[in-house]
């Protein structure tokens, strides 16, 4: 399984945080080598790190690609920064962060990505929404959601939002 986290705290650009989801999950499902394959409901999180900021909306999708992680990376980043997304403050508000959580069962630390990404086990709001799309199915160092969140130090509160509204067309020839 491949999955990446998604989430938004800001309305920008005439875009609801609902909607910046939206609009990220079009632009990975509308690259020739990814196709959307699930994707979460919505969940609404409070801020961690930085705590004097709007809550977050979060979501996960799994996805199909021929692209490697590095490259998977850097597609999201592109799709960050076409966005408008400004890295000013660690942990600061954002109008959209794309995260790549698990890249099947790769294991790999370079200077730009750890996979599993490092914090999956430590966050509720990547947790939940993980949930929906990964079932059973092992996630971090072959342990699956559930037992993760049986684990987790994370308290912080995370409340259903509801289904994402996505009216996005689906790659139909899938991945180059």
């Amino acid at each position: 399984m491949i999955a990446l986290g998604l989430g938004s705290n800001l309305d920008t650009l005439g875009r609801t945080r609902e909607q910046n989801i939206a609009h990220a999950i079009e632009l990975l499902d509308q690259h020739p080598q990814i196709k959307v394959k699930q994707i979460s409901s919505l969940y609404e999180t409070e801020p961690v790190g930085l705590k004097e900021q709007p809550n977050f909306l979060n979501a996960a999708v799994s996805i199909m690609t021929s692209l490697a992680p590095e490259e998977l990376l850097n597609v999201c980043l592109d799709i960050e920064k076409q966005m408008g997304r400004i890295r000013e403050v660690r942990w600061g508000p954002r109008n959209i962060d794309i995260d790549l959580l698990v890249y099947d069962d790769i294991q790999i630390i370079t200077n730009t990505l750890e996979l599993p990404h490092p914090r999956v086990p430590e966050r509720r709001f990547v947790l939940i929404p993980l949930r929906e799309i990964a079932g059973n199915e092992p996630v971090y160092k072959g342990l699956t959601v559930d037992e993760l969140l049986r684990k987790t130090p994370d308290h912080t509160a995370i409340t259903f939002y509801g289904p994402l509204n996505f009216s996005g067309q689906r790659n139909a020839d899938g991945p180059q």
